[in-house]
């Protein structure tokens, strides 16, 4: 009789097919159980950590607000051998424009399958100067703009972070930071300074890597010295635009595939709010166990620290 080991594996030792057994089109019992023990039984887990990555929002129009981050979701599962994982990665939302003055909202990233759904939401936009048009909320909220759509979107509970708020009306104020992943975006510092961007999240703890950093604030465009944009957030946070005489620029886009929000557009100048980065997915599981059975949309492939590491910067699946 066969020895049973652990995981349903029938026997450790694998078999030795024979020029006899092997044109004859047989196995023996011995060599028959010992090759399905070495198979992937469905039911056997594959102990793996994710991390998903929403679209980052994107930057608000006129003093606008920097768009929120995607929100980050970090967490491990039993990933069972021979099912399918759809794997979704969401793109970032448009920079906004006078048509279009809040920034747009970033798409949902995800891993789903028939055991296991998880969904990152999308960033949500900077909120817009022109009409009052608030930003809104997501993963990370988007910031608040200057004078009257002040007041930052909401951010997804254990995801991402609020928004930022602005100054309020008379003051020509910079728009305000949006959330990231690790911390609120900030609030517009004076008349002069606009609010950085949230900071992301590391993953893995200890890599120095950032993801979901919140867009910064658009400076005020009045020509007051010194104007100071802000910062886009630690992980691929776009930084606001700058509308000074002479030094006008767009909102700065979030990263691609790391889920930044895209910096606010400035007063007085006809630039554009930055687009949210792109949102991303990532699998990892202990080398010591097979290379994936199949694969599509592309990841990359790689190793580090004893993991084998699946990158998805576009959707596709993944059997075990």
């Amino acid at each position: 009789m066969p020895t049973r080991y652990p995981g349903r594996l029938l026997s450790a030792t694998r078999p030795t097919i024979t020029s006899s057994s092997s044109g004859a089109g047989m196995f023996t019992g011995t060599e028959v159980t010992q090759a399905v023990g070495e198979r992937k039984w469905p039911g056997s887990a594959v102990p793996a950590d994710y991390l998903i990555v929403a679209g980052g929002g994107g930057g608000g129009y006129n003093r606008g607000g920097g768009g929120g981050a995607g929100g980050l979701v970090a967490s491990s599962a039993d990933m069972i051998f021979g099912i399918t994982y759809t794997i979704t990665v969401g793109g970032g939302g448009t920079g906004a424009s006078s048509v279009t003055p809040v920034g747009g909202t970033g798409q949902n990233s995800s891993i789903t399958s028939s055991h296991i759904n998880v969904t990152a939401i999308g960033g949500g936009g900077g909120g817009g100067q022109v009409d009052g048009v608030q930003a809104t909320g997501g993963g990370s909220g988007g910031g608040g703009a200057g004078n009257k759509a002040n007041i930052g979107g909401s951010g997804r509970f254990g995801q991402g972070n609020n928004g930022g708020i602005a100054l309020p009306s008379g003051s020509t104020p910079g728009g305000a930071g949006g959330g990231g992943a690790g911390s609120v975006g900030q609030n517009a510092v004076s008349q002069t300074v606009a609010g950085n961007g949230g900071s992301g999240s590391e993953w893995p703890i200890g890599s120095g890597i950032y993801y979901a950093g919140g867009g910064g604030g658009g400076e005020t465009g009045a020509n007051l010295t010194p104007e100071t944009p802000g910062s886009g957030g630690l992980g691929g946070g776009g930084a606001g635009g700058s509308g000074s005489t002479g030094s006008m620029t767009f909102g700065v886009s979030g990263t691609p595939n790391t889920g930044g929000g895209g910096g606010g557009h400035a007063a007085s100048s006809a630039t554009t709010g930055g687009a949210g980065g792109s949102g991303i997915v990532i699998i990892r599981y202990p080398l010591s166990l097979p290379v994936a059975a199949s694969t599509t949309g592309s990841p990359t492939i790689t190793t580090s620290a004893g993991y084998r590491i699946y990158t998805f910067t576009g959707s596709g699946s993944i059997i075990f």
